[in-house]
């Protein structure tokens, strides 16, 4: 995980502008926005960005920290309420609904979970915590890894992002994954 040092007022004030800028300009053009824009609607200069967040995968990251930290903990929540396979499918089609926030997202998904904001890290976690308690149930293969989910999560993204109502889609496709990865 990384940890962010101590920032003076100023320099939290920029960061949290950029964010908030980000956060809109994401959502109205997608996540291959132009950086330039972002730095631009926060009133700062690009070196500003770049500073705080060195690259469009930790500018994403830092977008999606608390929408990641949500979703690993509404995960984790439902635990006795859902067998080891169907928590392991809610987790992917949450991953892709959560994934299809921001248009072009899905593309570099699997960068910015590596990013290590506090989202990204607790999604990850709770994702390879899902995976190994579906493997050890016996009901997901064990050379199946945290990275296939992802991989899979990429693709579902892509397929349905231009679609104007997803969930029945993400619904079909993941379980033509899991329905491969299983063990029968």
């Amino acid at each position: 995980m990384v940890d962010e040092p101590l920032l003076r007022a100023d320099a939290q004030r920029n960061r949290e502008r950029i964010l908030a800028a980000a956060e809109e300009i994401f959502l109205e053009r997608g996540a291959g926005a132009s950086l330039e824009d972002v730095a631009k609607r926060a009133g700062v200069g690009i070196g500003t960005l770049y500073r705080r967040f060195p690259t469009r995968e930790a500018l994403l990251a830092g977008t999606y920290n608390a929408r990641f930290v949500s979703f690993a903990e509404t995960s984790r929540a439902r635990d006795a309420e859902l067998d080891p396979g169907s928590a392991v499918r809610a987790y992917l089609e949450e991953l892709v609904v959560h994934t299809n926030v921001y248009r072009g997202l899905a593309a570099s998904l699997g960068t910015v979970l590596q990013v290590g904001t506090p989202g990204c890290h607790a999604t990850s976690q709770e994702g390879v915590r899902l995976l190994r308690r579906a493997q050890k149930a016996g009901v997901i293969r064990r050379d199946v890894n945290f990275e296939d989910l992802v991989c899979v999560a990429t693709a579902i993204s892509l397929a349905v992002e231009h679609d104007g109502s997803p969930k029945s889609r993400i619904a079909h496709l993941a379980e033509l994954f899991l329905n491969g990865i299983s063990v029968r």
